[in-house]
């Protein structure tokens, strides 16, 4: 079903004073945290999801997934799981291993009960009050991964009939959660099949924010066939970034049986107003949609036409996501992508270094997964015998590589020469201390180590 957009004034109106009446939170030391319509991570970076749906729960072999859709950029991976009311039920130690493997790729994990899609409407589908206790029954899994997980309540949690209770079910849903002890950002997903196209979000968004005692609640909008014109989704989103409250784009797609979406003014808006998505969905599509895998049979080498508009087009992955910054303090756990292995194993040790000064610093670079054409770097920047405030690191390819994506570094080209300086978070490092900064970049032939210079200032 589908409905224009109109000009609401009082319902805008509302959204504001409840926004205004209830303020801001500081930012959350534990975890990620919301504060005037954004996300922040727990080192108070704001952060901006670009990511993927992965069909985990009907998918489970398929782990190697997540460090597929890391290597082609993405910062955030949004699970599908199963409470067990309509799919098997993914246990409390398949949750912690998804948790795990999203750490151990340096992505953001978003999951989400499915079993409450469509209800009021699909038969067999939960409430959000069922899907609660699902969380509940996982606290021992979630608790201390406020920094790496975001919940979502539930996808989609009504149909286009019966959902007038939509605001009073999500805010006693978020109540249970918090009394239940999850400190976690949480995510809010729109009826009416996600798209929203009564309002229903839009207009009580507010007041479910304000029901939420940590004021740490995220709303996501599913784009499909109601979003097919620029109009449409600048206004929805728009809404919100004027209300100042926080919206993403849950799922969206490039074309879809209810409809054309205008996923282009969906990207380009996303990137202009630092609004975060995810699109549906990795693999494994099935009941007529599976124009919608980005890879066909999960295999990265083969991205659809979808998957490389999504990860290689304009506004896409590769060109605006960052990774977030909490990831900058783990040692580097990354496994190489999945697809075919170079034929010769790239060089795993790195240029030597000279001690640094007082106040200098080192720098080493080292490939952390390679396959053909492409490969993923790290550089290792260190203090010497006394604390700096900032570092620029400085390198020349020999082989005509290049760097196509950065996070937790500002890099620039020119020519065969790569600078990389540091970011607001990670410039100030103590004595001996270290950060690091990664990215993904391009290579023919030969993919020899380059030497790494460093200067502190």
């Amino acid at each position: 079903m589908k409905t224009r957009l109109s000009a609401v004034a009082a319902a805008l109106l509302a959204l504001l004073v409840a926004v205004l009446a209830f303020g801001q939170p500081a930012h959350a030391a534990a975890g990620f945290s919301v504060a005037n319509g954004r996300l922040y991570d727990a080192n108070g970076t704001e952060f901006v999801m670009r990511g993927v749906n992965h069909a985990h729960t009907w998918y489970p072999q398929q782990t190697s997934s997540f460090a597929d859709v890391k290597a082609l950029g993405a910062n955030t991976v949004r699970v599908v799981l199963s409470s067990g009311d309509r799919w098997t039920r993914n246990t409390n130690a398949d949750v912690a291993n998804v948790i795990s493997t999203c750490k151990g790729n340096r992505l953001i994990c978003v999951l989400e009960v499915h079993d409450t899609t469509g209800y009021g409407e699909q038969s067999g589908a939960i409430t959000l009050d069922r899907a609660v206790d699902y969380w509940l029954s996982l606290a021992d899994v979630l608790a201390g991964q406020e920094r790496f997980v975001i919940v979502n309540i539930g996808n989609e949690p009504y149909g286009n009939q019966n959902y007038a209770s939509w605001a009073t079910d999500n805010a006693n849903a978020i109540k249970r959660l918090r009394a239940g002890g999850l400190t976690h950002t949480i995510m809010v997903d729109a009826p009416n099949w996600g798209q929203d196209w009564s309002f229903t979000m839009r207009d009580n968004a507010a007041s479910v924010f304000a029901a939420d005692p940590a004021r740490n609640t995220v709303f996501s909008i599913h784009m499909y066939g109601v979003f097919d014109t620029a109009a449409e989704i600048s206004d929805y989103l728009g809404r919100f970034r004027s209300a100042g409250l926080p919206i993403v784009v849950g799922e969206f797609g490039f074309n879809h049986s209810d409809g054309d979406p205008d996923e282009d003014t969906i990207l380009a808006y996303s990137q202009a107003n630092g609004i975060g998505w995810l699109g549906w969905s990795w693999s494994g599509n099935g009941g007529g949609v599976e124009y919608l895998d980005l890879a066909t049979s999960f295999n990265p080498a083969n991205l659809t036409t979808w998957g490389q508009r999504l990860f290689n087009g304009a506004n896409g992955i590769r060109q605006t996501a960052r990774e977030a910054s909490v990831f900058s303090s783990l040692p580097p756990t990354t496994p190489p992508p999945t697809t075919p292995p170079p034929t010769t194993p790239p060089p795993t040790t790195p240029p030597p270094t000279t001690p640094p000064p007082a106040g200098g610093c080192t720098a080493t670079y080292t490939v952390t997964g390679q396959w053909q054409g492409g490969f993923q770097g790290e550089v290792r920047v260190t203090a010497g015998s006394a604390a700096i405030t900032g570092w620029t690191t400085r390198w020349t390819f020999a082989n005509g590589q290049s760097v196509s994506q950065t996070w937790s570094a500002t890099v620039t080209s020119s020519g065969a020469t790569v600078t990389a300086r540091n970011v607001d978070y990670n410039g100030r490092l103590a004595a001996g201390a270290s950060t690091t900064f990664g990215f993904i970049g391009g290579w023919t032939g030969t993919n020899s180590l380059p030497a790494v210079s460093c200067t502190a200032s």
